[in-house]
């Protein structure tokens, strides 16, 4: 994906408008992007700034390309590659030694005279003499650890150059949606099918019934989040291919603007642009997939059964994370909240009670509990795990509560 220094946005009477490679205007790309391509295709071995230059002098002669375009693409394309990585510091240790023995010799000239006697070329000679290496093997290895200077092992790249271009509009979008404040969505096609991709993201969110089979979901966006903004932002965006590869359905995003006043994204699925979706994954995160790896398929006469259901009642939606079957009957939802903020939380303290008639526990990172607030038994807090044994006494809890 790309950065927010990448996002390319004009805004316009209240709306936002992210930048957007068209046939008709930016037909001609197609050969740029097969060019690119082969770039990165034939640039194995060779170091990152240098495949960025080859970019760059590929758009050198065309007026239609503003700098920040060609660094999107340059993302993108690193994003599609596998650069080699000096995890193990070796061009440190390389650069700590090498400067520590040509630190006497210094300054190094062209031509010694009486003043400045260390010739450059044998200076270096000799020092790559000491270490065992030629100065190529010195040069390439200095820097490995800067990341312009890291050279490419693999390009995994796209299928085709209209792939690429593609993805980069798609990626534009993602990165304005970076200053959204909220998201609503309106779908009926595909309910489950954006339920569950915005359940993978992790995204706060809210459900209501908007008619017999039609229903409005609203997504807290990065801005109003209070802590781990980035990674949230990052979510969020990801979770927009999986809707653009969903059907019937409007989007409304509510964007603050560099100039902090308010602007609109608006999309449908109508408006043409082709998804990359990824398959889902089955978990929607790590705390998730350890907590069921751990809990495992039954415990305790405790079965779990991942996203059994979606409760409504009247108007609300709830879809929790899991649910959970003793073997006497009682049925039990968890809902696990990883972002917050405090307004998001009361909201779901609201739902559980208008959904009182089910059992819902709801666990909560540490963070979010105020000080002085009064922990109830269907709330479990955990720090950077949810662990079995709180879950297993908050079930019993809940069991015992119902006979």
């Amino acid at each position: 994906m790309l950065t927010s220094e990448h996002a390319i946005i004009e805004y316009k009477a209240g709306r936002v408008f992210p930048d957007r490679l068209t046939q008709s205007r930016h037909g001609h790309y197609i050969g740029y992007a097969e060019r690119m391509l082969s770039v990165y295709r034939d640039g194995i071995g060779k170091e990152r700034r240098q495949l960025h230059r080859r970019i760059e002098l590929i758009f050198a002669e065309e007026p239609d390309c503003p700098p920040r375009r060609i660094q999107a693409f340059c993302k993108l394309l690193d994003d599609g590659s596998v650069f080699r990585a000096d995890s193990a510091g070796r061009a440190a240790r390389l650069r700590l030694t090498l400067f520590s023995m040509a630190a006497p010799l210094h300054p190094l000239v062209q031509q010694p005279d009486r003043l400045f006697e260390q010739q450059e070329t044998q200076t270096k000679a000799r020092l790559a003499e000491t270490l065992g290496l030629s100065w190529d093997q010195i040069d390439h290895a200095l820097y490995a650890d800067v990341l312009s200077f890291q050279q490419l092992d693999k390009f995994v790249g796209y299928p085709d150059p209209g792939a690429l271009l593609s993805r980069y509009n798609i990626a534009q979008l993602q990165a304005c949606l970076y200053r959204a404040e909220s998201m609503t969505v309106v779908a009926e096609d595909d309910l489950k099918t954006i339920l569950r991709y915005a359940k993978l993201a992790r995204l706060l969110h809210e459900i209501e019934r908007a008619g017999p089979s039609r229903y409005r979901m609203v997504f807290s966006g990065p801005a109003s989040v209070l802590r781990q903004t980035r990674r949230y932002g990052v979510n969020f965006a990801r979770f927009l291919p999986a809707l653009l590869a969903c059907k019937g359905w409007t989007m409304s995003a509510v964007l603050w603007t560099p100039w902090n006043t308010i602007a609109k994204l608006i999309l449908a699925d109508k408006d043409g642009f082709t998804s990359h979706l990824p398959s889902p994954q089955e978990f929607d995160s790590m705390l998730e997939e350890q907590f069921a790896a751990a809990f495992g398929a039954e415990r305790n006469g405790w079965r779990l059964i991942r996203e059994g259901e979606i409760l409504h009642e009247r108007q609300t939606t709830f879809v929790p994370d899991f649910v959970f079957c003793h073997e006497d009957g009682t049925r039990v939802h968890l809902e696990i909240v990883g972002f917050w903020t405090p307004e998001y939380l009361n909201h779901r303290r609201k739902i559980l009670s208008l959904f009182r008639r089910h059992k819902i526990l709801l666990a909560v990172p540490e963070p979010s509990v105020r000080e002085g607030v009064r922990i109830g038994p269907n709330v479990i807090v955990y720090k950077t795990k949810l662990l079995v044994k709180p879950v297993l006494e908050a079930l019993e809890r809940a069991r015992v509560a119902a006979e």
